[in-house]
Order: structure tokens, then C-alpha cells, then sequence
């Protein structure tokens, strides 16, 4: 937990980086593809998820230390080799779970957040879910465990294996010669990230693009089907914890007013996006019928409150930093305590961008919250002094949502046209 936490510290601020530099070269060539509110989101979820990994709050069915340690053929010793062996098999691993997650019902709700954001840019490379709490796939892993790959071998090789997928979500690269057919490129993951019926469930591997060539899913990038970015039943929120549970929300409904049994037992296994019969005229979901031609989600966000959020995502980050740099100081109460305030004060920031004319409430919470760190720990996690800047600031943040909850929201969208 610790180690992976440090790693943060330096992958964190790199992420954001990039995205500025991403967002200041769109200006620069009159191509701007970083929405502002539309990024705040994606980091509020990459945030969210990197501390939910931090706190190890994922029970895994099966752990690949007991793989390796009953199933391996061989003991492979921590060289170079086993490194690349490891990473190709991650790789392959990788391929097939993000194939069950596009084509079954319930796993699905674990993806949505990622295809989510209805641009393609850097940021959104970092909706990832906070709605794992089982993990079914380490069984993928067998073979590493049969080939005797260490353990910490894996832990190693599989942040790195997700942080080189970060560099490939961009419109501001084309395609890319001979390493189209060997690695995933921009322009295949812009394929894989579109709506259009000819995309759609495309082109799932993640580093090495052969697996979509041996499995047949994969699609090239055509230059007269320009991508449409999101999901087809649209978020409709910037919200990452609310996305990250629509689908979820939406199968538990569905299940509970199946008719058939049979129904109510395998709607969660059905391919994604079935509903029992009759369902969509019943009980209708926001969903996009042409894709070049739907009002893309904008609230109007004024100035001020777009400087607001921008200041507050900063501040969240630096809150975030001194957690994973101090995480081996306190104890495991005291980082789960600090994590909740992290995460109640990422849903106000988010909720606030919705125009939600009650986010004051939750603001009221995280006010609470502080108030019940003080009480409990006396400091803020050690910081003697901190605790009083931070109930200033929790009491300027709920001050500040009134405000701007009194705003009357005026929705802004506009459409996706061919």
C-alpha cells in the first residue's frame, strides 16, 4: 500500500501535467479537445480510484500469490526475462478482461466510468472505477502463476502496464506507420472509445495490439466515420461517483421488475445492455439513437465557478500528495479517515458542477467531517497547526456552495452533428 502510494506521488503530478500540455497545444492549433469541466471530472475520478487502490478496499476472489504458490510448473528468478514475461502475459490478461467487461451486463458497470466522458483527451485516460469491490479476474493470471512469475513480480509490472496506457488517449496524434500492427496507437483507441455502430466493442487490447488481430476485434480508424466519443446511454452527470454506479442501479431495477424469474437471475450475465422484454417501452433510459446527432451534457458553468473548481481539484490533489507521502506515518483508522474526507470533498466538487441546487448539503457534511477529525485526532493527521486551515477552508467551500447553488442553473449543451 505504502509503496504504491510513493509511486503516486510522482505519476500524479505527471498526469497533470501532460493534460496542461495537451490543453495548451489544442489552443495553440485552434483544436482545443480538453474541456475544462469535462477534465476536472476525470481527475476527480482518476483521484478517486488511485485512493481506492491505495486502501486495498478490492477483495480479490482469488489472490495470485496462492496461484503461483499451487499451480506453478516452474521458479523463474527475478531477472529481466521474467519481467517481459510478465508483462506479456499482463498484457494478454488484460485483453480478455476488457472483453468481459464490454460484453457482459454486470461487469460493464465496471468500465462505464472509462468510456464515460463524451471527448477523447489525456484526462479522460483517468476515469477508472471506484466501483470494484470483487475481483473474478486474477483466474486470468494462471498462466504467469503455471510459468512460476513472483508475485511481487506482478505487483510490480501491473501499475506499470495501466500507466502505458495513459499516452494513447489523444486526437492530436494520426496514425502511426508500421506500430499500427504492433501497438495499441491513438487512432486504434480512438476507434475503441467511439459510439459509431462500426466501432463499437472494438479493438480491446491494451498494449499490444495482436490480440484484436488473433480474436478478431479488430477495426481501423476509417476517414469517413469520423469517432463519437462516450457511452450510448449517457452519463448526464460530472459526477465519477454517479457514473460509476448508473448501470448498477439501472440492472438491480430491471431485475427487481423482471416478471420471470429467470430473468430477475440472469440479467446480470445477459450481454450488456439487455433488458427483459418490453422493458425499453416500459421503462425507458436516456439513450442516444444517432450518434451524429445528440445534445452532448454542458451545464452552463460561469467563470467563477469554473475558477472555483479548478482552485478546489488543486487543493484535493495536494491533499491526496501529503496522504500517499505520509501513508506509512499513520495508522490504517487514520487513512481511512482521511481518504473519506477526500472522497466526500470530490463528490461536492463535482456535484457543484452539476448545478445541483442541493450540493450545500454535502458541503455541510465535509464542514462536519472536519469538525469530527478534530475531535478524534486532535490534528490534522499530525499536521498540529493544519487543522484550523483546513476548517477555514471546509467553511469558505460550504459558503461558497451556497452561493453559487442560488445561481439559477441554465442548461447548455450543444449537439454532435455529421
Amino acid at each position: 500500500m505504502a509503496e504504491y502510494g510513493k509511486m503516486l506521488l510522482f505519476a500524479m503530478p505527471a498526469f497533470l501535467v501532460l493534460v496542461i500540455i495537451e490543453k495548451v497545444y489544442g489552443i495553440v492549433k485552434k483544436k482545443d479537445t480538453v474541456p475544462l469541466d469535462d477534465a476536472i471530472s476525470s481527475m476527480s475520478s482518476g483521484m478517486s480510484n488511485v485512493l481506492k487502490d491505495v486502501l486495498g478496499l478490492t477483495f480479490k476472489i482469488i489472490a495470485y500469490a496462492w496461484l503461483v504458490e499451487h499451480l506453478a510448473i516452474y521458479k523463474i528468478e527475478n531477472t529481466i526475462l521474467v519481467y517481459v514475461v510478465a508483462f506479456v502475459v499482463i498484457d494478454f490478461y488484460g485483453y480478455w478482461k476488457h472483453r468481459v467487461w464490454h460484453h457482459v451486463n454486470l461487469f460493464w458497470n465496471e468500465h462505464v466510468i472509462h468510456h464515460s466522458s463524451e471527448e477523447f483527451n489525456l484526462a479522460c485516460a483517468l476515469r477508472q472505477p471506484v466501483s470494484i469491490f470483487f475481483d473474478f479476474f486474477e483466474i486470468l493470471l494462471i498462466p504467469a502463476a503455471l510459468l512460476g512469475v513472483p508475485a511481487e513480480v506482478i505487483a510490480v509490472v501491473l501499475p506499470l502496464h495501466l500507466f502505458m496506457q495513459f499516452w494513447y488517449h489523444t486526437q492530436h496524434m494520426g496514425k502511426l506507420g508500421i506500430l499500427e500492427y504492433i501497438i495499441v496507437t491513438p487512432s486504434h483507441h480512438r476507434v475503441h472509445h467511439a459510439i459509431n455502430p462500426e466501432y463499437l466493442d472494438k479493438n480491446l487490447s491494451q498494449i499490444f495490439i495482436v490480440w484484436d488481430f488473433l480474436f478478431g476485434t479488430f477495426q481501423e480508424e476509417l476517414d469517413d466515420v469520423p469517432p463519437v466519443y462516450g457511452v450510448s446511454r449517457p452519463a448526464r452527470t460530472w459526477n465519477p461517483y454517479k457514473i460509476n454506479f448508473q448501470h448498477l442501479w439501472i440492472l438491480i431495477k430491471d431485475a427487481w421488475r423482471a416478471p420471470k424469474f429467470i430473468d430477475k437471475l440472469t440479467i446480470w450475465f445477459r450481454p450488456t445492455g439487455w433488458r427483459p422484454d418490453g422493458f425499453d417501452d416500459k421503462y425507458p433510459v436516456d439513450k442516444i439513437d444517432d450518434v451524429y446527432d445528440f445534445e452532448k451534457y454542458r451545464p452552463k458553468i460561469g467563470t467563477p465557478l469554473l475558477i472555483w473548481s479548478i482552485v478546489q481539484l488543486l487543493l484535493m490533489l495536494a491533499f491526496l500528495s501529503d496522504l500517499f507521502y505520509r501513508i506509512g506515518d499513520l495508522s490504517f483508522s487514520q487513512i481511512l479517515m482521511y481518504a473519506g474526507f477526500i472522497f466526500i470533498a470530490l463528490y461536492t466538487l463535482t456535484d457543484l458542477m452539476d448545478r445541483n441546487r442541493w450540493s450545500w448539503v454535502f458541503e455541510l457534511v465535509k464542514l462536519g467531517y472536519v469538525f469530527v477529525v478534530f475531535y478524534a485526532v486532535g490534528s490534522w493527521f499530525g499536521h498540529q497547526s493544519a487543522i484550523y486551515m483546513v476548517m477555514v477552508y471546509a467553511f469558505v467551500s460550504f459558503v461558497m456552495s451556497i452561493f453559487f447553488s442560488m445561481e439559477q442553473p441554465t442548461p447548455s449543451s450543444y449537439k454532435v452533428r455529421s
